[in-house]
């Protein structure tokens, strides 16, 4: 009669552990506010005012401060390992993971899925393989939130952010923004299609496509000339690309970071933030040039140029690169400069 569940369906891997992870945080809750009301309760019936007694001074009990010290303690140290557990498991997604990226805009969803399919305001995935999301949003800050798959990830301008799940059961499940982002938020949903395998190949192979991520992401680097600069040989001006995703760099300053989509789409978009030891600041930025799909699928490009060395030695990227004279430094960014606009002039082509 009453048909009213107190969670949605549990439609990932990881559903049962928040659920099991929330069902003790409110037990715990329940536990103490009811053992609270009822010491309140005994408490004022003990110990009211009677006339023929008269009130007597307590100094303290030192067994009963060392109990109610103790065990807060050990539930505290419960509940955080337990937690961190939990999140420590959540920001490892598998190496075997199907990645697809998201950008979030006033008020839609977009995604992008590696051979090049396109979806707004909804995602397709297979059943029982990990998927990684990666998102990020073009305007404000958006909250990418799938309540049966017990994902919830902000999703932020200017800095990419990834969730992952293993869907378990085929169906469609409703996708959220809960982040208020403007007049039309509420509007701002989608659906997650959880097929199986069978049927997301064939969903996969009917998609219409331009190519893949990574081939469209070659076409914009050619097209951009990015290629003139980042050579292999020893006459480059940037950094070889080859082999550069998940490695560590060594830049200008000494400092060693990791090359990661973060990084990739800072140095497109603020090519003079981090300087790759032994080059000049040459390159132009392509800040309102390349679009958010764009920068993902140079990304992706950039990606398939690596090979399998991530956690080597600090790249320095090339033994010998050529210096450049200061003198040249504004002649080389006014020629690249209208090279990368180029591109962006042609017909049909859109930032």
């Amino acid at each position: 009669m009453f048909n009213v569940p107190l969670f949605p369906e549990q439609a990932s891997g990881f559903a049962r552990h928040v659920d099991s992870f929330y069902l003790f945080l409110v037990l715990i809750a329940a536990f103490f506010s009811l053992l609270v009301a009822l010491l309140i309760l005994f408490f004022i019936i003990r110990y009211r005012k009677r006339p023929e007694r008269e009130a007597e001074q307590i100094h303290g009990s030192t067994l009963l401060e060392v109990t109610w010290t103790v065990i807060p303690l050990g539930i505290s140290m419960v509940i955080f390992v337990w937690g961190a557990i939990l999140y420590f498991h959540l920001q490892r997604p598998p190496a075997n993971s199907l990645e697809i990226y998201g950008v979030g805009k006033q008020w839609m969803w977009k995604f992008q899925h590696p051979g090049g399919q396109r979806e707004i305001n909804a995602l397709h995935v297979p059943v029982g393989r990990p998927v990684k999301v990666t998102l990020i949003s073009q305007d404000v800050i958006h909250d990418f939130f799938v309540p049966a798959f017990r994902t919830k990830i902000d999703v932020l301008p200017s800095r990419y952010t990834y969730v992952w799940f293993t869907p378990t059961q085929a169906g469609e499940y409703h996708l959220f923004c809960s982040q208020y982002c403007g007049t039309n938020h509420s509007r701002m949903i989608g659906e997650v299609t959880v097929m199986n395998q069978a049927d997301y190949a064939e969903w996969l192979a009917s998609g219409k496509a331009e190519g893949s991520l990574a081939s469209q992401g070659e076409k914009m680097f050619q097209e951009f000339g990015c290629i003139t600069c980042h050579r292999p040989d020893s006459g480059a001006r940037g950094p070889n690309l080859q082999g550069l995703y998940g490695r560590p760099v060594r830049l200008s300053d000494n400092r060693v970071i990791v090359a990661d989509d973060n990084y990739i789409r800072e140095s497109i978009l603020q090519p003079n933030a981090k300087i790759v030891s032994g080059f000049q600041p040459i390159m132009p930025t392509f800040q309102g040039v390349v679009s958010e799909e764009g920068l993902i699928q140079i990304t992706e490009y950039i990606k398939h140029l690596s090979g399998d060395e991530a956690g080597a030695a600090p790249l320095n990227n090339r033994s010998t690169p050529t210096q450049l004279r200061d003198t040249e430094v504004p002649t080389i960014q006014q020629e690249l400069e209208q090279q990368g606009k180029k591109p962006a002039n042609q017909p049909g082509k859109k930032p």
